[in-house]
This record gives structure tokens, C-alpha cells and sequence, in this order.
């Protein structure tokens, strides 16, 4: 109990330092690369007060997760701090563990961990206030006993004396108290921090009464198992056939059915199609059994998979087609590389019952391949890659895609401002390139704006800054005015004000007698009489 109580006041001040840090930089600011050096700085508070860190396997998960403030650094995201705090906590945890078993039981210890860190300062301090004492040395609770009495007599003392001396009394209000949204906010720090500086036991003495990845689940008769591909292959056939002949060699369709409704209804169906039918591999074909070494079962899997993948491929074109008809998107690139990795995750199911592969095997090669696609994510700027393909297929200069959406460019900000000074440089019509120079301007003051505060400033936008610079030059043009009554929309358009509404007539329901009087008085017309 001693080493586990010298342990908790070795971690003190790192926590305390890294909570002090935290104040400083995340209090009424904006998310900037600052946020990288924070968690550089965790990482290295980490290896100084937790040496069984130092070791092989907890470096490489540390190795990782440095990398991965780079990318903070780089341009902070929601994702990139949760893949650095999954890499963080792998190493935090690795000491109990000592190697990378599976991703499976790794997910489910990230999960305990997540759940029961926020304990962990609550259950560090009833240890410590329970540990019993070394010969010669007062316990915690007996420490905090003899505290309680001088310093409640001193704030006492404190307390009339100020009421006394105004020079006193002049102090004390000088010494500023930390306000309550401070201390709840110092409170979630130390939630956040201190479960890696001392984890629970929880997160790993729970996963490890957990079954592994290889469950045993009883089998299908042959016979069934049959039947149900054969089937299946027949009516996967079916559909894919009809994308074949529709979809992808443009024939003409029949009458009432539109290219548009058969295009894009069924993208997300058929990949959820594609799950299901992998799962149905998953659980009914283990590796080594007498179903899986069958060679008619294993000739219609294989083929059924196939079938799959060419739905998989079918719903990608539906969603390309998507994108030409309604433009490009960072959600859409994203559901594309989704879709992606399920037609990975297809083709690895199918390995594993041909080579005879482990579970265990399976989902760590499919979490190697999520990994690789979010930390891709994490680096590649989504909104620009749309904002440039846009740009160059808008129907505006030439291109197949529909007209461009101004308001789009601008809600993403900075990631569209080099398309947009790429589009405004092209030779337009005068209208358009005055409704393109205005969202320009906007998302460049914006970011001028967000590059001035060292708070918000970030290499990416450093970059995007620099090189809007270079391309507009000194003086860049400016967009027209507008006139009095107008105003610009986010697409640039110059709309008229709205009208303003009518005053209030001076006579109301409530005034019977103005109300009879409007009423009875007959309007003056013609000419008045001499």
C-alpha cells in the first residue's frame, strides 16, 4: 500500500500540471495546432511518471499515438483526438497486458476503460485515505484531522480581523476565488487524464472473464446449408443481372421508371445486403469444419461473395451517379470508402474460410484496415477534395455536374477557398464571378480572422493562407457593392430587404370607443363644402 500511495503522489503534480496547461489553453479559446503540443506534452508527462511505459510494446502504442498529435497539429479534428486517445490508452493499459493479443478484446478494454476511468480518481483517494500508516507517520485521515482545526481557527481569525482592519479587509478582496465553471471544468480534465496516469483494473480484469473472438455456435446440417446458397446465389443473380443490364450498360429502362429512381434508391440497402450476407458466412462457415471442407459449399461461397462484391460495386456506381446529379460531399467521399471497406471485409471472410483462418485473425485484419482508412481520414482534408471536384465539374465551366453550390463552399469555410480562387480565375460571366468574388471574400476574412489569434491558428490554414496570398496578390478584387435595401445571400446572390411590417393601427379591440368612432365616421372625399 506505501509504493501504491507513493505512486499516487508522484502522479499528483503531473496531473495537476497537465490540468493547469488545459486552463490555460482550452478556457474561452478555439481548437488550434496548440491542441498537439497539449497532447505531446501528455505523452511525454506519461513516459516521466509511469517507467513500465518505457518498455517495448507501450513505446510502439506511444510511437503511435505521437504520431497522431502531429496530425492535431496539423488541423485539429474530433477523430484525430479520438485515434491519439485510443493509442494513448493502449499504452497506458499495455503494462498489465504485456502484447497485442487480438483487436477484439483491445476494443472491449478501450470500452472499460472509457467507462471506468472517471472513477479512478475517486477510487485512488478512498486507497489513500484508508492506507495505513508507516511506524512514525500520521495516516491520511489522521493527517486530515489534525488540519481541520487550525485551519478552520485561522479562516476564523481571518474573518474578523478583516471586519476590523479595512487594510486586511482590502487583501482578502483582492485574492479571486476560481469560479465554479473552472473547478467543474479542472474536475474533467483530472476525469480525463488521470485513468492513464493510474488505470483502473477494472478495464482488464473485466475483458479477461469475457469469451475470446472464436465462439462456438452450433452448425448448420450440409443439406441446409445447401439449399440456402443456391438460393441465395439465384436471387443475388436476379438483382445483380438487372444492374448489369440498367445500371451499368445503360440500357433503356422500362416505362414509368426513371434512370434517377432506379440509380438511387437502393445504395445503403444493398450494402446492408452485402453485411448481412457476410455475417450469414461468418457464423455458418467456420474454418474446419465438415461444412466449410465440403467443395460444393465452398464453389457457392465463393461465388455468392463474388455476387456480392459486384452489389457492392453496383452501389458504389449508384452513388457516383448520386454525385453527379447532386454534387460531391465529405459525407458521401466518406460512405464511399465505406463502402469500400465491406467489400474488403467480404473478400477477408471469404479467405478465412478457404485458408482456414482464426476469428481472432479476421476481425484484426479488418480493424488493421479501419484503422488505415481513419487515420486517412484523419489527415485528408474531406471538405476540400469535394469543394475541388466540384468546382471542376460545375456546369458553370463546362462540366457534366450540376450548378454549383455557392452556399455549400461556403459553409465549409477555409477548406474551399483555393477552389474557389481557382474558379474565380477562370474566365465566368460577369454575374457569377461576382457572386463567386463574394463567398471568396467571406471565407477569406474568416480565415484571416481565425489566423490572427494564435489560439486558432493551425498549419493547414497557415498553408491555405500563404498560397490564397500568392494567388490574389497584394490587392485582391473585390466584389461589387451592394445598394441600400439590399443584401448579399450565402451564394452571393443581392437580394432585396425584407419589407418591413405595418405599424400597429392605433386603434384595437380593447378601445370600444375608437373603435366606433373609425367605424362611424364616414372617410372625406370629393370637396369640402363652403
Amino acid at each position: 500500500m506505501a509504493r501504491n500511495r507513493y505512486s499516487f503522489l508522484v502522479k499528483l503534480p503531473t496531473a495537476i500540471a497537465l490540468i493547469a496547461a488545459a486552463d490555460q489553453l482550452f478556457l474561452g479559446t478555439a481548437i488550434g495546432s496548440w491542441i498537439g503540443a497539449l497532447a505531446l506534452g501528455w505523452i511525454l508527462a506519461l513516459l516521466l511518471s509511469r517507467p513500465a511505459l518505457r518498455r517495448r510494446p507501450s513505446l510502439v502504442a506511444l510511437a503511435v499515438a505521437a504520431g497522431f498529435t502531429g496530425v492535431l497539429a496539423h488541423a485539429p479534428s474530433l477523430l484525430g483526438w479520438v485515434l491519439f486517445w485510443s493509442a494513448l490508452s493502449i499504452a497506458a493499459l499495455m503494462p498489465r497486458i504485456g502484447r497485442f493479443d487480438d483487436a477484439w478484446r483491445w476494443g472491449l478494454r478501450l470500452l472499460a476503460h472509457a467507462m471506468t476511468g472517471p472513477l479512478a480518481p475517486l477510487l485512488d483517494g478512498i486507497r489513500l485515505f484508508r492506507a495505513r500508516p508507516r511506524r512514525g507517520r500520521p495516516s491520511s485521515s489522521g493527517l486530515a484531522a489534525l488540519l481541520v482545526l487550525p485551519l478552520a481557527m485561522t479562516g476564523l481569525f481571518l474573518a474578523l480581523f478583516a471586519s476590523a482592519n479595512p487594510l486586511i479587509a482590502r487583501g482578502l478582496t483582492q485574492v479571486s476565488l476560481p469560479s465554479s465553471f473552472s473547478v467543474i471544468f479542472w474536475a474533467l480534465v483530472l476525469l480525463v487524464v488521470w485513468p492513464s496516469l493510474r488505470p483502473t483494473r477494472w478495464a482488464t480484469r473485466i475483458v479477461a472473464r469475457m469469451p475470446s473472438a472464436d465462439i462456438e455456435l452450433p452448425g448448420l446440417p450440409q443439406a441446409t446449408l445447401l439449399l440456402s446458397l443456391i438460393l441465395f446465389n439465384a436471387v443475388f443473380a436476379l438483382q445483380n443481372g438487372l444492374d448489369l443490364a440498367f445500371l451499368w450498360s445503360g440500357a433503356a429502362l422500362p416505362e414509368g421508371v426513371t434512370l434517377a429512381d432506379y440509380a438511387h434508391r437502393g445504395a445503403y440497402p444493398l450494402i446492408a445486403t452485402a453485411l448481412l450476407a457476410g455475417l450469414f458466412v461468418l457464423v455458418a462457415l467456420k474454418p474446419g469444419s465438415a461444412s466449410a471442407a465440403n467443395p460444393a459449399i465452398r464453389r457457392l461461397v465463393v461465388l455468392w461473395v463474388a455476387q456480392n462484391l459486384l452489389l457492392v460495386a453496383s452501389s458504389i456506381l449508384r452513388t457516383l451517379d448520386y454525385v453527379e446529379a447532386y454534387s460531391l460531399t465529405g459525407f458521401r467521399i466518406a460512405a464511399l470508402a465505406w463502402m469500400g471497406l465491406v467489400a474488403i471485409g467480404l473478400v477477408l471472410i471469404c479467405w478465412r474460410m478457404l485458408a482456414g483462418r482464426s476469428a481472432a485473425w479476421l476481425i484484426n485484419a479488418n480493424a488493421l484496415m479501419a484503422a488505415l482508412a481513419l487515420g486517412a481520414a484523419s489527415v485528408v482534408d474531406l471538405d476540400a477534395s469535394a469543394a475541388a471536384w466540384n468546382v471542376r465539374h460545375a456546369r458553370e465551366v463546362g462540366g457534366r455536374g450540376v450548378e454549383l453550390d455557392l452556399c455549400y463552399l461556403s459553409w465549409t469555410g477555409p477548406s474551399s477557398l483555393l477552389s474557389l480562387i481557382e474558379l474565380e480565375r477562370r474566365p465566368l460571366p460577369p454575374r457569377f464571378r461576382d457572386r463567386v468574388r463574394y463567398v471568396r471574400a467571406e471565407v477569406l476574412e474568416t480565415l484571416v480572422r481565425r489566423q490572427a489569434d494564435w489560439r486558432s491558428w493551425t498549419w493547414r490554414n497557415q498553408r491555405r493562407l500563404d498560397t490564397a496570398r500568392r494567388l490574389l496578390g497584394a490587392n485582391p478584387p473585390a466584389p461589387a457593392a451592394t445598394w441600400p435595401g439590399t443584401h448579399r445571400e450565402c451564394d452571393g446572390w443581392i437580394r432585396d430587404d425584407p419589407a418591413p411590417e405595418p405599424a400597429p393601427s392605433v386603434t384595437s379591440e380593447s378601445d370600444p370607443v375608437a373603435n366606433a368612432v373609425a367605424t362611424t365616421t364616414p372617410p372625406l372625399t370629393g370637396t369640402p363644402s363652403r
